[in-house]
């Protein structure tokens, strides 16, 4: 069962020359405008087999030489693959960590005693404790210690640091700041261990372990000692990190991007995988280095491009603007900027449509969906109870409108976004419920309320709810979610709480995808065989819920493509973005444009989700309200829609196809 697949999705279908030069001349021209030397790898397991690889070679070589191998590891997710790597190592070939020393990168502050969510933890369940590392070779900073001891505590890290030699290889990641380790914008180059004040996106990124009670600040190795490293690596997987390595390989030395620093280093090396490299010149904009293997998507890609870039319309740009810019290719290949633009110009309006479930009676050569099968049997696969609504709740309604049979999926139960108050509003609610119309009857009641609200007065941050809790917040949201379908006229028979079991651990950290999980979807997914899925492509979403979500359905499809089911040759499956991010217009393949009736209609289902407004405990660093930041993206698509010469509508949902069969 594979159940990574969300991972291997790339929008547009890179040319491997691109990321695999033949031969050095090439390697040259395709990466002038890096600054680091930059490896890219089609997957994150095939980049992390790399690093591990060259980890494994300098162990080796230091034990040959009779010496330590001097390592500084981080935590985090993204080094899993490296560290699950080295540990198969250790088991099948005998790679031995007895020559190894280990220091820790970073730790948080403060910390309790023996506190079980650290960074020193990650990595002993990772890595230390899986190989035959000497445990007085492993050296951690200390989030216990008190204050008036971190400048003396730090001290004796560089100096023990200084005592083995100096680091020989240190594997860093890069955080959402741009940061390394936990220097955070700021950092000055010659910083050295020390104590820092976390900011708030590295906290949010800490939420993943804390939750609700993050620590305010971490003792972390400064750029000066990170740099003293005799050789660099940093690791990146994922879309969400690719403007920050952009950033980081291409972009100026400056202390608002720590990781830049790591220029000035002459061993330093970045690894990463196609969706980190996104942003890259060399992937997102290939024709500013390379002769380009023209494909419409990459044609598409260049002329929004070069509208944005010269402020014209699609219809208006010319043989110079074209010639200036780095595109006669195109001119070469098409004859006129007039061709080229006639060509674009109907590409992207023929991604407009106000039929999301095909046009019955219709030609739909030029059209992004069938007209037949109709009435098509729709599954819209939401993570949380409210995702559906805010990705694509006008398109929901058109689907309903048009006389399709609309499912919605709810994947997990989404309890633990649900604040305490909540609890509480609801429990005086069911209490009060009792009292009036039962006289205090239903011991049930009364025993379950006086001991809920004994369990959240006591309750301190960081403690994980009781069950019955988790189960009353799930209730609230599932209440909510019936309410949203309900307005948008969807029968409570196609309402379906999936309750996936990796999401029910009560804390942040989940447990992995399993069977189980994929085992659930794909029982509906065969119940109902859709002619149309929706999923979640919106993989930013801080927690990581997003993802798991999408790789469980596009696991479940791809074991009954497997099985050779018949029913899948009919059905499309379209990714919906919406709460974290939205869609780049040359990869929209499906627009579904929305009047202001329906925008505000939209609004309305987001609004039924009440836990979920203020005082939601997961809003993200995006102070926006997720209404708020859907009507704010959908209008900013309808917008460049507008700009490119197209038809001007007040907002627009955006979706791309995900190829089951491709």
């Amino acid at each position: 069962m594979k159940t990574n697949l969300s991972s291997q999705v790339t929008l547009n279908k890179v040319s491997t020359h691109y990321y695999k030069p033949a031969n050095a001349f090439e390697h040259s021209m395709l990466t002038r405008f890096e600054k680091i030397p930059t490896h890219i790898f089609e997957t994150s397991e095939e980049g992390s087999q790399h690093i591990a690889a060259e980890i494994a070679r300098l162990i080796r070589a230091k034990k040959a030489e009779g010496s330590f191998c001097t390592l500084a590891l981080t935590g985090g997710s993204s080094p899993r693959g490296v560290y699950a790597e080295l540990v198969r190592m250790h088991r099948e070939e005998g790679l031995s960590f007895r020559h190894v020393v280990v220091f820790s990168l970073y730790e948080y502050y403060p910390l309790t005693e023996n506190a079980v969510n650290s960074n020193l933890n990650a990595l002993r369940s990772m890595l230390l404790d899986q190989v035959d590392i000497d445990p007085q070779n492993v050296f951690c900073l200390d989030g216990s210690i008190s204050k008036d001891a971190i400048f003396e505590h730090c001290k004796l890290y560089e100096q023990r640091i200084t005592h083995f030699g100096g680091i020989d290889l240190a594997l860093l990641g890069i955080g959402k700041m741009g940061n390394i380790g936990f220097n955070e914008p700021g950092s000055r180059m010659n910083s050295t261990t020390r104590l820092i004040l976390l900011d708030s996106a590295s906290r949010e990124e800490a939420a993943k372990t804390f939750g609700n009670n993050v620590p305010v600040s971490s003792i972390t190795m400064g750029i000066s000692t990170i740099l003293s490293a005799r050789k660099i690596v940093l690791l990146a997987w994922s879309e969400d990190k690719a403007e920050k390595i952009r950033a980081c390989v291409e972009g100026p030395i400056t202390d608002t991007i720590p990781a830049s620093f790591l220029q000035t280093h002459n061993d330093a090396h970045v690894v990463i995988d196609l969706s980190a490299a996104s942003a890259l010149t060399r992937i997102r904009r290939p024709w500013l280095v390379t002769s380009c293997e023209w494909d419409s998507k990459l044609i598409r890609s260049a002329i929004v491009w070069l509208c944005l870039k010269v402020g014209k319309p699609i219809l208006k740009l010319t043989n110079k603007d074209y010639n200036e810019n780095g595109l006669s290719e195109l001119l070469a290949l098409y004859g006129s900027a007039y061709n080229v633009n006639i060509k674009i110009f109907n590409d992207l309006q023929h991604t407009i449509t106000g039929w999301p479930g095909g046009k019955p009676n219709a030609d739909d050569t030029y059209r992004p969906e069938r007209a037949l099968p109709y009435p098509k049997r729709v599954i819209v696969f939401s993570p949380h109870p409210d995702d559906d609504v805010i990705s694509m709740g006008g398109t929901i309604r058109r689907l309903v409108e048009q006389g399709h049979e609309v499912h919605i999926a709810y994947e997990t139960s989404g309890n633990i976004a649900v604040g305490d108050e909540e609890v509480v509003r609801f429990l005086h609610f069911i209490n009060g419920f009792n009292q009036l119309f039962n006289e205090s009857r239903d011991e049930v009641i009364k025993q379950k309320y006086a001991e809920i609200r004994q369990f959240l007065r006591a309750k301190k941050d960081g403690d994980i709810d009781i069950l019955d809790i988790r189960t009353i917040k799930g209730l609230i949201r599932r209440g909510e979610a019936r309410t949203a379908c309900t307005y948008n006229n969807i029968p409570l028979s196609r309402v379906h709480f999936l309750d996936l079991p990796f999401y029910e651990t009560g804390c942040i950290e989940k447990h992995p995808l399993g069977e189980e999980d994929v085992d659930i979807v794909r029982r509906l997914i065969v119940e109902v065989k859709p002619h149309q899925i929706f999923i979640a492509g919106d993989l930013a979403d801080p927690h990581g819920t997003h993802k798991v979500c999408t790789d469980a359905v596009m696991a479940a499809l791809d074991l009954e493509k497997e099985a050779g089911a018949t029913w899948l040759q009919d059905c499309r499956t379209w990714m919906y973005r919406g709460a974290w991010a939205e869609w780049n217009i040359e990869d929209i393949e499906m627009a579904v444009p929305l009047s202001p009736e329906e925008l505000r209609a939209k609004r309305n289902a987001i609004l039924k989700h009440q836990s979920q407004m203020e005082s939601a405990p997961f809003l993200g660093n995006d102070e926006r309200l997720f209404w708020q930041r859907s009507e704010d993206r959908n209008r900013a698509t309808a917008k460049l829609y507008d700009d490119l010469g197209l038809a001007s509508y007040e907002a627009i949902e955006a979706f791309v196809e995900y190829l089951i069969n491709g």
